[in-house]
């Protein structure tokens, strides 16, 4: 399925608004065939730059969403605007109310033990009619990978929600895209822990800001190192302007 899109250093970023893009899955989901959703910022798109693996996944997605801020920026920067930000928690939500309409059948695998369990118990609550029809927490290595993808399968989702490192979150679902062969497949990043009440979300201020990066690190200071890539980004994207769009 077409739908319009930018391209940020070879990253092509959907340009679709929050209620498009949950259309746009809701199709996906109709024709069953697997879909892996990226919620995409600068520090993945930065990542796809210095690995010729990440990046090729990155293409291969079915869609890539503009999650951060700093993304949105730089399609307006370069005169190729999104409509909005779709920040992949958001997304997430607006996916588990429509799931209550439709039926959907939604599988979490990520974060520890108390956690998932946790946010499990937390969509319940928020959306009684949904149905979850499982999770585990996402502390497995590869030679697991067998015995959590055929649980998986055997829960028979229209949707996996995968909330691991990042370094594992997105080269996970597309190295195993085709075995699991659910219509929709996304990363969630630190949702789980939200969720669950581990982390809070920013504070509507800092969003508006475009600070809701900022307000991460001050719940996980460990994180300063993958930080030092948002202005790195900034500025490869102001250097650049001209050669950001190119394929």
């Amino acid at each position: 399925m077409s739908y319009p899109r930018v391209n940020i250093f070879g990253v092509p970023i959907s340009k679709m608004n929050m209620q498009q893009t949950v259309d746009y899955i809701t199709e996906a989901i109709a024709s069953r065939e697997p879909h892996q959703v990226i919620t995409a910022n600068p520090i993945m798109v930065t990542a796809a730059l210095n690995d010729p693996s990440y990046m090729r996944l990155m293409k291969e997605a079915e869609l890539i969403v503009p999650d951060g801020a700093g993304v949105v920026w730089a399609a307006g920067y370069v005169g190729n605007p999104v409509a909005e930000r779709v920040a992949g928690f958001d997304l997430m939500h607006e996916l588990m109310k429509r799931g209550q309409e439709c039926g959907w059948r939604v599988f979490l695998v990520g974060s520890s033990p108390e956690n998932i369990q946790a946010a499990a118990d937390q969509l319940k609550e928020l959306y009684p009619k949904l149905s979850l029809v499982g999770f585990r927490d996402g502390y497995f290595g590869e030679k697991e990978d067998d015995s959590v993808i055929e649980t998986i399968r055997a829960a028979n989702p229209d949707i996996l929600l995968v909330g691991r490192s990042a370094a594992t979150q997105e080269p996970w679902i597309y190295k195993y895209k085709e075995r699991l062969g659910i219509p929709i497949m996304m990363g969630v990043g630190g949702s789980f822990d939200v969720l669950s009440g581990k982390l809070k979300r920013a504070p509507e201020l800092f969003i508006k800001l475009r600070l809701e990066w900022f307000y991460r690190l001050l719940q996980e200071p460990w994180r300063y190192k993958r930080m030092l890539d948002l202005p790195k980004f900034a500025l490869k994207v102001i250097r650049e302007k001209e050669n950001v769009q190119k394929p």
